[in-house]
């Protein structure tokens, strides 16, 4: 019997891929087209490329001050999150006793509380401490949103490696910190870049702790400095959209690079985790 052909699986790919890909058409469209053409046309593909638009979107913002903070924070923020949560998950995952096993419910909790529970405490904490309107402030803040997700996606990974591993080393007489540096941590290299790309796209795409934390012009981030383009009476649509465009550029990069990295460390976390 002639099997029965799904024709629809197709079909329903390409409408999904479709509905994804409608921001970036929409992003794309916008920022070639002049404010007018824009109320004219709306989504129809440009008449003429307006690449006017990334030109006037630099000399009219401070994008390049933006940039900079934003990568700054990143590479900090990343930096120490990542560390810090590969050290946690190793003993979490090492020691399994009651004690690390209740810390490790403490990470799990820290997922599933809204950011606005916190957004109060947050903002005395750092206030207190004299870290309110600064980017050590904000990398900090950032570092612990992101610390309870990070320890999940790392402790599901370290305990796929084998045990073994740090017997024999014991046995040779290295101690606990070499062994996690030297032979652990480069066994972690796909869930690292996991937790690179992802850390990296909160960070990157932040606007409330920014919001909050950074009250300053000369500290925004890309975030914020992209909402000098509305204003109480009038949006200019075709900038602010070639501002997204320009800043969204490198994270779709990087996460093209590491996009095989992303899957493997998220599957083989999944699967022990």
């Amino acid at each position: 019997m002639k099997p029965k052909s799904n024709w629809y699986v197709p079909v329903a790919k390409g409408l999904l891929g479709l509905l994804f890909l409608s921001p970036f058409y929409i992003m794309l469209v916008y920022a070639l087209k002049t404010r007018r053409e824009i109320m004219l046309t709306g989504l129809a593909l440009p008449t003429r490329l307006m690449f006017d638009n990334f030109v006037n979107a630099f000399a009219t913002t401070n994008l390049v001050q933006a940039f900079f903070n934003t990568l700054l924070s990143t590479a900090l923020m990343v930096a120490i999150t990542v560390l810090s949560c590969a050290m946690a998950a190793y003993i979490i995952a090492r020691k399994n006793t009651k004690f690390y096993n209740a810390v490790y419910y403490v990470f799990l909790a820290a997922i599933v509380l809204p950011f606005q529970v916190i957004m109060l405490p947050m903002y005395r904490v750092l206030f207190g401490i004299g870290l309110m309107n600064t980017l050590p402030g904000y990398v900090l803040a950032k570092s612990a949103l992101e610390l309870g997700f990070t320890v999940f996606l790392f402790t599901g990974f370290v305990k796929t490696v084998p045990r073994e591993l740090d017997e024999a080393a014991c046995v040779d007489g290295a101690s606990k910190m070499y062994t996690f540096w030297r032979i652990i941590l480069p066994l972690l290299k796909p869930i690292i870049m996991t937790a690179l790309v992802l850390n990296t796209l909160s960070l990157w795409n932040d606007l409330l702790a920014a919001q909050i934390i950074l009250q300053s012009n000369r500290l925004r981030t890309l975030t914020l400095e992209q909402y000098s383009f509305i204003s109480q009476f009038s949006t200019d649509l075709g900038k602010a959209f070639a501002a997204f465009m320009m800043s969204i550029t490198p994270i779709v990069a990087l996460y093209f690079l590491l996009q095989k990295y992303i899957i493997s460390g998220n599957v083989t976390g999944a699967v022990k985790g």
